[in-house]
C-alpha cells in the first residue's frame, strides 16, 4: 500500500451556481448552494486514500463546525489526522466558489487556520514524513513551513510532490528538492515569466523550471492532458474526453492519483494516465472532496478507455 503524507489546507467550500460569472457591481441569481469539505491539501488527501493508499495529513482548521466537520470526513475515509492542529485563535479556512453554466469556477480564499501552520507542526511529523513514500505538499499554507517540510522530507529520502497553487515564486534551493513539480498553466507562467499557449512554449516552460534545479516537471494542460519533462524523457500524455460539470478538484485529483500510482511503483507515463483518468472523472460531478473518483472507478474508466 502507498503510503503518503500531505503537508496543507483544508478549508470548507461554500459553492453556489449561477448562469454566469457576476460583473463587479452586478448581483445574479444562483442555484444549488452546498457546503463541502475541500482544501488544497485536503483534496489531494482524500483523492490518494479513495484510490487506495494510506495517508496522513499535517494542517490547522480552527475550532469551530466547520473544522470538526472536515476531521469528521477525513477521519471516515481512513486518513490518519493526529498532526491537524486544532487552532483556537482562527477559524478553519473556507472558499467561496462560484461555478457557471460550462461548469468553470471562480474561487475566493480565506485562509483562516491554514496560514497558522508553524515548522514546528511540521517537526511533530518528522517521524511519519521519514517513513513516507512520497510528501505532497501545495502552496495555500506560510511558505516557510511548506519550505521546512520539503527540506525535511529531502534529508529523511522521502520523495517530494509540490504542487505550486497558488502560485508564486519560489527559491531555487526549495525547487531543487522537488523530486516532482506540478504546476497548471496559469501557475507555470508565474513561476517562470513564459506563457503556456500551446506544447511547444509547455516544453520551453517545464525545462526553464528544470534548469531552477527541479527533477521532473509535470505540466497539466487541462482538456488537452499533461506534458512531462524530466532528465531523459519527454512525453505529451493527451486527456480523456468527458462531459463537464464542475472543475473544481480536477487538479487535485490528478495530484493524488499521480502520487499514489508513482508510490505503487509505475512508471511516468503510466501514473501520469493514472492521474488524467482520475482528473477526468472529477470533473464529471459536483463539488471537490465528493467528486474525487475511487479506485474501482479509475481502473474501470482505464479499461474502457
Amino acid at each position: 500500500m502507498a503510503d503518503i503524507i500531505v503537508v496543507g489546507s483544508l478549508n470548507m467550500d461554500l459553492v453556489v451556481r449561477a448562469p454566469h460569472m457576476p460583473a463587479p457591481g452586478e448581483t445574479i441569481i444562483g442555484s444549488d448552494f452546498r457546503t463541502i469539505p475541500g482544501g488544497k491539501g485536503a483534496n489531494q488527501a482524500v483523492a490518494a486514500a479513495k484510490l487506495g493508499a494510506q495517508v496522513t495529513m499535517v494542517g490547522r482548521v480552527g475550532d469551530d463546525d466547520f473544522g470538526r466537520a472536515q476531521l469528521r470526513n477525513l477521519g471516515q475515509l481512513g486518513i490518519d489526522t493526529r498532526y491537524v492542529t486544532v487552532d483556537p485563535d482562527a477559524a478553519t479556512g473556507i472558499a467561496l466558489i462560484t461555478l457557471d453554466a460550462s461548469g468553470q469556477n471562480s474561487i475566493v480564499l480565506a485562509a483562516g487556520a491554514n496560514m497558522h501552520l508553524t515548522v514546528a507542526d511540521i517537526d511533530a511529523a518528522q517521524e511519519a514524513i521519514a517513513q513516507a513514500d512520497i510528501l505532497v505538499c501545495q502552496l495555500e499554507s506560510p511558505l516557510e513551513a511548506v519550505e521546512h517540510a520539503i527540506a525535511l522530507a529531502h534529508t529523511c529520502g522521502t520523495k517530494v510532490i509540490l504542487n505550486p497553487a497558488p502560485a508564486r515564486k519560489l527559491d531555487p534551493e526549495t525547487l531543487s528538492k522537488v523530486d516532482f513539480l506540478i504546476p497548471n498553466e496559469s501557475e507555470t507562467a508565474i513561476l517562470t515569466g513564459i506563457e503556456v499557449t500551446d506544447i511547444p512554449s509547455a516544453k520551453r516552460a517545464a525545462n526553464h523550471l528544470r534548469q531552477q534545479g527541479v527533477g521532473i516537471v509535470i505540466l497539466t494542460l487541462g482538456e488537452k492532458g499533461a506534458l512531462l519533462v524530466g532528465p531523459s524523457e519527454e512525453m505529451y500524455i493527451p486527456a480523456y474526453e468527458v462531459e463537464v460539470v464542475d472543475t473544481t478538484a480536477a487538479g487535485d485529483a490528478f495530484v493524488g492519483g499521480f502520487a499514489v500510482a508513482l508510490a505503487e511503483g509505475c512508471e511516468l507515463a503510466e501514473a501520469v494516465r493514472f492521474a488524467n483518468a482520475a482528473g477526468a472523472l472529477t470533473v464529471t460531478k459536483l463539488g471537490a472532496q465528493p467528486s474525487l473518483p475511487t479506485r474501482q472507478e479509475v481502473e474501470s474508466f482505464l479499461s474502457a478507455h
